[in-house]
């Protein structure tokens, strides 16, 4: 059986120059390069699959500060957007970044998105949890966002109430500093702390199934005890509508 996962690291409203966001970066590519190989090469994201429209580049803070100076990458509301992928055409290899930061209107949901290749449990080759805990390490330690989760969309849509960014746990789910201290949990989870920044939480030592009742079950049990500290609230509340 094959899942789609992936991560996302998201924050709120954080006013930052082209410059700030191309040293974050350039930080965050060169961390998630030592956590697997086909995290060596990276292309600009375009609609085409032809390989010669594949444009390839060096993830560097220069390299960055020239994507965000074109009007391309800048968001109508404030702000940097940007994707790549690594040039692998096949579903099991490779993945898709997708980068929006330096916005700060009201509303503002600034994130990073990383899509893995599709895997058959059981011949996980990136899906192991020492490559997706450095993939989150790295997200965190270059963008220091709020809240950050590693899971799969059935996962997700089996155990969370809201698909809201803060309002659930996954696999893995990062909480930073800011959110508070994580209460004592029930084994197996394990938790670590990411630097000075904030804390990565493992829910299962192997990748957990959607259909898994003993996986859903520690899940829901593990989202109670958070929501219970307010740990689990949205990152961005939705805009206020404006009166009648």
């Amino acid at each position: 059986m094959t899942e789609s996962y992936y991560a996302g690291v998201y924050w709120g409203r954080r006013q930052e120059s082209a410059e700030e966001c191309a040293r974050r970066a350039e930080l965050f590519f060169r961390l998630l390069a030592q956590c697997h190989p086909s995290y060596s090469h990276w292309y600009e994201q375009q609609d085409s699959e032809d390989t010669e429209a594949r444009l390839q580049f060096e993830p560097s803070r220069e390299t960055f500060m020239h994507f965000f100076g074109k009007e391309e990458y800048r968001s109508d509301g404030g702000g940097f957007r940007f994707g790549a992928w690594t040039g692998h055409a096949e579903q099991d290899q490779g993945g898709m970044v997708l980068i929006f930061c330096g916005a700060h209107a009201e509303g503002s949901s600034n994130h990073l998105i990383l899509y893995f290749p599709e895997e058959t449990a059981g011949s996980e080759r990136m899906l192991t949890s020492p490559v997706l805990a450095g993939v989150m390490r790295a997200m965190a330690l270059a963008w220091e966002p709020d809240w950050g989760v590693i899971v799969s969309g059935d996962f997700r849509d089996s155990i969370a109430e809201q698909g809201a960014a803060g309002t659930f746990v996954g696999w893995m789910t990062y909480f930073s500093r800011q959110r508070g201290e994580l209460p004592g949990l029930p084994k197996p989870v394990r938790v670590e702390p990411v630097d000075d920044k904030g804390s990565l939480l493992v829910l299962t030592p192997d990748r957990p199934g959607p259909s898994n009742p003993e996986h859903l079950a520690l899940g829901r049990r593990v989202q109670a005890l958070l929501k219970e500290r307010g740990l689990l609230e949205r990152v961005v509340e939705p805009r206020t509508p404006y009166p009648a």
